[in-house]
Formats: structure tokens, sequence, C-alpha cells
């Protein structure tokens, strides 16, 4: 634990520092976010943030290389590497959509091109979770693809749930958390001679680097972390999670105390549950109307929240809350019976349900009196 909390640290102080030297040379370069009729901010804010992102992973893992313990996972397994070479791609062709507005076609073939690398020289996509049995993957091309997919899908949900201040970092610390704690508790209590595992440590260090960004991001924002951040966070988490469903069949989480096999299949989509349900309704609402899934608008999960009556930070937290329900809820079926983790989270849910909606019910109650 010592030190995955050490690469953590490693990132978010670099992150922090590296974001703080984006924000000095956005502003002086004025490569500002423009304002749409869509956005909620009102004034000139910099879209640098991901290269702050992406330099805290970068140093973290090169840091981690060469350390004790983590260094374990380096050795003989390119797949780090891929993962950092991926992540590379994606932040140019982020930073090039951020400055230049590329067509979304332009910027698809980017991401699969970002996607294919981790998927070739990176981890892939052997088991598909599935119940009650995991179904086994063979051939390697199928392995490329669905990798490659599975991540395009996941950069695009966290790139389209990016629309506050502090919303995607948020959501993605607290989802990493409650991978981190997964994976780690796993492996600890696992008969394993080597309980290094690269799932952990990508998690500690995407936490980390978002830990360092947030402050800069939080409302009102001085930097946004743009396509570039938003896209590199969601290929770090897919990753992650490719890694830790990938040892479903190894009999690892079989033998860890017990764990149900269903936690490495629930705990990622619950992880991402939020920002995948916004990409799929966003793609539906969008297809509805005759218009591209890739087109912009203002109808998103955050967006709907702020239209009822909330203000920006609360809309923020309320997700964040959401998201700790999701995340947490899912590990709990790890640690407890699983009736009880079942009636919790419903019961966890329905008072969040009622909290969200509460401006709209109130609203139309009042509506109806007068």
């Amino acid at each position: 634990m010592i030190m995955y909390m050490l690469m953590l640290l490693t990132a978010a102080c670099v992150s922090y520092a590296a974001t703080w030297g984006a924000r000095l040379i956005g502003d002086r370069l004025e490569l500002f976010s423009p304002i749409r009729s869509r956005d909620t901010h009102s004034h000139q804010v910099s879209r640098l943030g991901g290269l702050g992102i992406f330099a805290g992973f970068l140093v973290a893992l090169i840091v981690a290389s060469q350390s004790f313990f983590v260094k374990d996972i380096f050795h003989g397994n390119a797949s780090p590497w891929g993962v950092l070479a991926g992540a590379g791609v994606i932040v140019v062709v982020g930073l090039a959509d951020d400055l230049l507005d590329l067509r979304w076609w332009v910027k698809l073939i980017g991401q699969s091109a970002a996607a294919s690398v981790v998927a070739i020289w990176g981890v892939r996509m052997t088991v598909i979770p599935f119940v009650p049995e995991p179904i086994r993957v063979e051939s390697d091309i199928v392995r490329i693809v669905l990798t490659a997919g599975l991540i395009v899908t996941t950069m695009n949900a966290f790139n389209f749930i990016d629309g506050l201040d502090g919303l995607a970092a948020g959501v993605a610390i607290i989802g990493g958390v409650a991978f981190f704690l997964t994976a780690y508790w796993v492996h600890r209590n696992a008969p394993l001679t080597d309980y290094s595992d690269l799932a952990t440590l990508l998690t500690a260090v995407v936490v980390g680097s978002c830990v360092g960004f947030l402050p800069h991001n939080w409302f009102p924002s001085k930097i946004f972390m743009g396509d570039s951040g938003a896209m590199l966070i969601g290929l770090l988490m897919a990753s992650a999670g490719i890694v830790s469903t990938g040892q479903i069949t190894s009999g690892l989480y079989d033998r860890a105390n017990g764990i149900p096999t269903i936690i490495p299949i629930l705990l990622p989509f619950a992880v991402l549950f939020l920002p995948l349900l916004d990409l799929s309704l966003a793609v539906v609402r969008r297809t509805a109307l005759g218009r591209s899934p890739w087109s912009a608008d203002r109808g998103h999960l955050h967006h709907k929240l702020m239209d009822i009556g909330y203000s920006h930070r609360t809309a923020v937290l309320l997700m964040y809350m959401w998201t700790c329900i999701l995340a947490f809820g899912g590990l709990a079926f790890a640690v407890f019976p699983w009736q009880i983790v079942l009636a919790v989270d419903l019961l966890a849910t329905l008072v969040m349900g009622l909290i969200t909606a509460w401006p709209y019910l109130s609203r139309r109650d009042v509506q109806e009196v007068r």
C-alpha cells in the first residue's frame, strides 16, 4: 500500500505543478476555450489542463518502473509502456481538437489510433465478462478490436461528462479509489508471491493525477482539462478495467477470501455508469433529432440538474454522490453479504433520487397549488 500511495502522491504533486505551468502558458498565449451558448462558464479559460494530468501520469509511471515493489510490474511486461504510448497519442489528438476544433470523424480516427496502440502493445481483452461463466477470447484480432472499441467508448463517455468545473476529475477520483481498493484488497488476500499489479498501479496514478489537477479546475475553474484530459482519463480507466477483467479466469478472485467472481465484472460498469449513461442518452437524443451523435448540445445529465434549479457546485456534488453510491455500492458486494448490500444500495438510490428530483417536485407542487 505504501508504494502505491507514494506513486499516487508523486502523480498528484507533478500534476499540480504541471497544471500550474499549463495555466501560465495557456493564459500567456491566450489559448482560451470559446464561450458558446451551451457552456456554463462566462470567463476566458485555457484548455491545456490535459498536459498537467499527462505529466503526472508520465512521471509517476517512470518513477514506479524504478521503485521498490512496483517495479516488478514492468519486468518482462510491455503493457505499462503500451498504455503510456497510447496515452501520449490521445493527448496529442486531444490537444489538436482543443486548439483546432477537429471534425468528429478526424477525432474518432485519432481515438481509434490511440486505443489500437494500447491494444497492440499494451493490454488486451482476453475475457468477456458474462454470468455465470466468462467467455474466453482466443483470437488476437478479436481481442484487439474489442479492446480498442471499449477504450474508445470509455474515452468518449468521460469526454461527454466533462461539462462542469471539477466534474470529470472528481468522478474519476471517486471511481478510481473504489477500483484501487478492490484490486489491492484482492491481491493482498490471495496466495501470491508477487502482490504487485498493473491495474492497482494505473488506478493509483490516475487518482493522483486528478487530485493534483482538481484544485485548478474547481469552480470557478482556472483551467479546463479539455478533450486531451478527459480522453486520457477514459483511456487509463478503461485500461485498468481491462487488466482487472482479464484476471477473472485466473482463479485470483476465487481464492481471495471467497470474493465473488462477479465483482470484477460489476465494478467497472458501476464506476463508469454515469459517464456511459450520459454517452448513451446523448447518442439516442441526437440521433432521434437527426443529428450526428458527436454534435454538441446542452442536454447532458449535469445540464439537466442545472436546468431544474441546482447551482453549478451543487450539481457537481450531486454527481459525486451518485458516483459514490454506484462505485462503493458495487465494492461493498465484495465485503458484506449481498442481501444487506443490495438493500442498502436500493435505499441509498431511492433517497438520492428524491434529493436529485426535489427542486422539480417542489416547483411542480407550488404550480399545482397556484
